[in-house]
C-alpha cells in the first residue's frame, strides 16, 4: 500500500504543476503586453531639510504605462527615513512632466526614489 502511495504522489504533484502552469499562462495578457522601460529620479536629505523634489526623465514619443489590469500609472515610490513622498499633482501632467516630491526630513537622513514605467513602442 505504501509503495503504491509513493508512486502516486509524483504523478499527482506533476498534474497539479501542469494545471498551475496552464492557469498562469492563460491569465497572462501576452498578446496585449508591450515592452516598458523604467525611468527614475532620486535624492537624499538631512534632518530638518525642507521639501525636496526631482523630475523623472520622460522621453518624447513615449507614454506612461498603466499598471497591468488597471488604468493607473505604473509607478513606484521608495523612501527611507521620516518623510512623506508622492508624485506632485501640480507639477506632473503624466505626458511630458513627472515630478516626485517629499516633505521635510524628520530623521537624521532621508532618501527617496521615484520610478515610472513608460511604453516607447510607438515612438518614431
Amino acid at each position: 500500500m505504501l509503495s503504491m502511495l509513493c508512486r502516486a504522489i509524483p504523478l499527482v504533484l506533476g498534474g497539479v504543476l501542469i494545471v498551475f502552469l496552464f492557469n498562469l499562462y492563460a491569465a497572462s495578457p501576452l498578446g496585449d503586453s508591450t515592452a516598458t522601460t523604467e525611468f527614475s529620479c532620486n535624492f537624499g536629505m538631512g534632518k530638518g531639510e525642507d521639501k525636496q523634489s526631482c523630475s523623472v526623465p520622460f522621453p518624447p514619443g513615449c507614454v506612461v504605462a498603466n499598471f497591468p489590469g488597471t488604468t493607473k500609472p505604473w509607478t513606484t515610490i521608495s523612501k527611507g527615513g521620516a518623510t512623506t513622498c508622492r508624485f506632485d499633482d501640480q507639477a506632473t501632467d503624466w505626458k511630458t512632466r513627472i515630478t516626485g516630491t517629499c516633505s521635510r526630513c524628520k530623521t537624521e537622513r532621508c532618501s527617496a526614489h521615484f520610478s515610472v514605467r513608460v511604453d516607447c513602442s510607438q515612438r518614431k
